[in-house]
């Protein structure tokens, strides 16, 4: 599947309204001899924005190309809106949109002839005129794609990737590269889609934005779950990843410094690490997946 992906007018089989957009069971994809994604399960529900985080070589962007139709598993289930990425892929590509980070667009074609092109492609696409305004493209709607930058470049692939209105998008660091004006333009637009019942799936390092944005978020390494929930629940875990051996705690904001490091001393623990304010999905992410360079 691709942003560019034409529909074909072939009759997909009715959703039933309660089941999730994207369903994978005992996911295994295995190069050579190592096992990248390994029992891998997860689902995504229509109607919300589930965040799929992870460290670098953690298995995540292998999962999310399976659940597009560009690699096959060597195991388990997948689902997309019910159907196989692969075998049913003419059925999903009216169906599903694709932002991928390096766009997969043509260099040499001006931006706003890459977005009409796609738009041409479907039966019932957004007004080009709303994606131009609501991304800004207008202020590069001539430039090719080879001479973008990187965000100008991202904001195209996002509009290419919701023009068809799709149930499903898959959305690769959607943000990376943007100032702070585009970046909550995107979030607004992810918003929007999530309240018009899309079903998002969001895989980015920007722990702010997965925080922001996320219903649910899912934590990959080494290729399996080992954490799901919502912000609220992963932040209230107080998980501790096993890469550290010093105990981190989180200090309310009002606190007496000297009777709290007496306690700790008092009871072994007078190397922790405490941190002063709110704990964030940066720290649960961090307490997981550990602090070594990948």
């Amino acid at each position: 599947m691709s942003t560019s992906a034409a529909a074909t007018g072939a009759l997909a089989p009715a959703a039933q309204p309660d089941a999730p957009a994207l369903a994978l069971h005992g996911l295994v994809k295995r190069y050579g001899g190592r096992t990248v994604v390994d029992g891998l399960c997860l689902e995504a529900q229509r109607g919300a924005v589930t965040a799929v985080l992870g460290p670098n070589g953690a298995g995540k962007t292998t999962t999310i190309e399976i659940c597009e139709g560009l690699r096959v598993p060597d195991g388990g289930t997948v689902r997309v809106l019910g159907l196989d990425p692969r075998a049913d892929a003419a059925l999903l590509r009216p169906r599903v949109g694709v932002m991928l980070q390096d766009g997969g667009l043509p260099s040499g074609a001006r931006a706003l002839e890459v977005l009409r092109h796609v738009s041409a492609m479907y039966a019932s696409p957004r007004p080009v005129a709303e994606l131009v305004d609501r991304l800004g493209l207008d202020s590069f709607a001539r430039t090719t794609v080879r001479r973008l930058s990187g965000g100008q470049r991202q904001r195209l692939s996002l509009a290419c990737a919701v023009v068809g209105r799709p149930e499903l998008v898959f959305l690769d660091e959607p943000s990376a590269g943007m100032d702070p004006q585009s970046r909550h333009a995107v979030w607004d637009l992810v918003r929007e889609l999530r309240s018009d019942g899309v079903a998002v799936v969001l895989t980015t390092h920007l722990m702010d934005e997965a925080e922001s944005l996320a219903d649910v978020v899912h934590v990959v390494d080494h290729g399996t779950v080992i954490a799901s929930g919502t912000v609220a629940e992963l932040l209230a875990t107080g998980a501790h990843g096993g890469a550290e051996t010093v105990a981190r705690f989180t200090a309310p904001p009002h606190f007496d410094p000297a009777a709290l490091t007496a306690w700790l001393t008092a009871h072994g623990a007078s190397g922790a690490s405490v941190t002063v304010g709110r704990r964030t999905l940066e720290d649960v992410f961090l307490d997981l997946t550990g602090r070594n360079l990948r």
